[in-house]
């Protein structure tokens, strides 16, 4: 089961960080506003490719440890945007408003799911 979960990880954050690259003006609307506008779509693709190379180094036994530990900072950095996308649905009425919220504690478990990966014994 725990192999399941790593691979799971592993292809959550490797198609996450491709999406980033295929949909870029999905997370450059939801970028926090002290971003500086110009800085958006660089930022979206810097998210994109620590997916992608946390992702991959999350598949060898002696670099899972810090892909984990790298994923969990990740995920704190991004919170913003998160919370950005939550706070703009809430203002449009979205009827998405709901998952945006939820969107928030879903951070709080992905964060744990991590961190189960950051013993140097895995």
């Amino acid at each position: 089961m725990r192999y399941i979960s790593l691979y799971v990880m592993i292809a959550l954050y490797l198609a996450a960080g491709v999406n980033h690259f295929i949909h870029p003006g999905t997370y450059k609307t939801i970028m926090p506003r002290f971003i500086p506008a110009g800085l958006n779509l660089p930022f979206v693709w810097v998210s994109g490719a620590c997916e992608i190379v946390f992702g991959l180094l999350l598949i060898p036994t002696g670099s899972r440890w810090l892909a984990a530990w790298l994923i969990i900072a990740l995920l704190v950095a991004v919170f913003p945007a998160n919370v950005q996308m939550a706070i703009d649905f809430q203002r449009r009425h979205s009827p998405y408003t709901w998952l945006a919220i939820l969107r928030l504690p879903v951070q709080i478990l992905l964060i744990v799911w991590a961190y189960s990966f950051t013993s140097r014994n895995n």
